[in-house]
């Protein structure tokens, strides 16, 4: 059996260590190695989604990362809320690591940062998201067993493949490197990520799970990963509808079509309600008839500037 050992010595106060004692076999009845070998083509498919693509190349706009943080919010809140329900549940228990794994809190500093001290008021649980946690409540409250496929699908994707992601993000948004906006992504009570996915995975192997349901398990996991394909195909759909935003980090700029109440500094729903717009206070102003005739008097200059030039 793996244990968690304290580092009195040379390492945090307050960090665990994490030896894995486990032989080097590994069956292929084993839970971990069933999931990890059976949800391998949903794991393809939602790593091929169009957000995670565009994400990891980079182009995030910020807007669609703090949605994508509210969703995780939402996910993680119901996730953790039926971990703490079945934290005594044998079927569940061997995998309950509070201190070192939940994520309430860092998701509550990332809202904060992004939103407000009054983000709660500013966000709401999407359609996609909200269906992800029916699901997690629902088998946290009847099937306690299944809670180890949503566990095994967020956090080993988070202390894996989500650390790559940190690093985009804080490149792309220009995020702080304090890391305000990521901590999501921030484990401090572990301190070596590949020794703790160990330890996780030899927990998962050694509860007392038959055949029937293992595959239940893994066929959850698949489930699990359905649920976030389906989170990211509605923030790219909503990423498709946000304005670009500049180049340089600054704010994005309405272009003038379509519904202006689309324009991001209208949309109170995502917290960034501006004084105006300022494409369309632009236009107002050049409606105005004593800057049509400045301009006109500046492009017959400019025009002339470039005759006289070319002769």
């Amino acid at each position: 059996m793996p244990s968690a050992l304290e580092s009195p010595e040379g390492g945090e106060e307050g960090t665990l260590r994490y030896e894995e004692t486990e032989g080097d076999s590994v069956s292929p009845m084993d839970l971990s190695e069933m999931l990890k070998e059976r949800t391998k083509e949903s794991h393809d498919r939602a790593e091929n989604t169009q957000f995670v693509k565009d994400f990891l190349k980079g182009r995030i706009k910020k807007e669609l990362f703090k949605l994508a943080t509210v969703a995780l919010h939402f996910t993680y809140s119901a996730l953790e809320e039926e971990m703490d329900r079945n934290k005594e549940n044998p079927v569940f228990a061997p995998l309950y690591f509070p201190v070192e794994l939940h994520r309430r809190e860092a998701l509550a500093k990332d809202l904060q940062y992004f939103y407000g001290e009054d983000w709660k008021e500013k966000i709401q649980c999407s359609e996609a998201t909200q269906q992800y946690v029916d699901r997690i409540h629902h088998v946290g409250q009847h099937e306690p067993e299944l809670l180890v496929a949503h566990a095994y699908t967020r956090y080993m994707g988070d202390l894996s493949g989500g650390q790559v992601l940190k690093k985009v993000a804080q490149r792309a948004l220009k995020l702080p490197s304090t890391e305000e906006g990521i901590q999501f992504y921030v484990f401090d009570n572990i301190s070596n990520a590949q020794q703790f996915k160990q330890l996780y995975r030899a927990r998962m192997n050694a509860l007392d799970f038959d055949k029937n349901t293992k595959e239940r398990i893994v066929e959850e996991a698949n489930k699990a990963f359905g649920f976030n394909m389906q989170v990211f195909d509605e923030l790219d759909k909503i990423g498709r509808s946000l304005a670009e935003e500049a180049q340089d980090g600054g704010f994005p700029v309405h272009d003038g079509k379509g519904d202006i109440r689309k324009c991001p500094y209208y949309a109170d729903k995502l917290g960034t309600a501006g004084p105006g717009c300022p494409f369309h206070a632009a236009v107002g102003l050049a409606r105005q008839p004593l800057v049509q005739l400045v301009l006109a008097a500046c492009v017959a200059v400019a025009a002339g500037a470039a005759a006289w030039y070319i002769l």
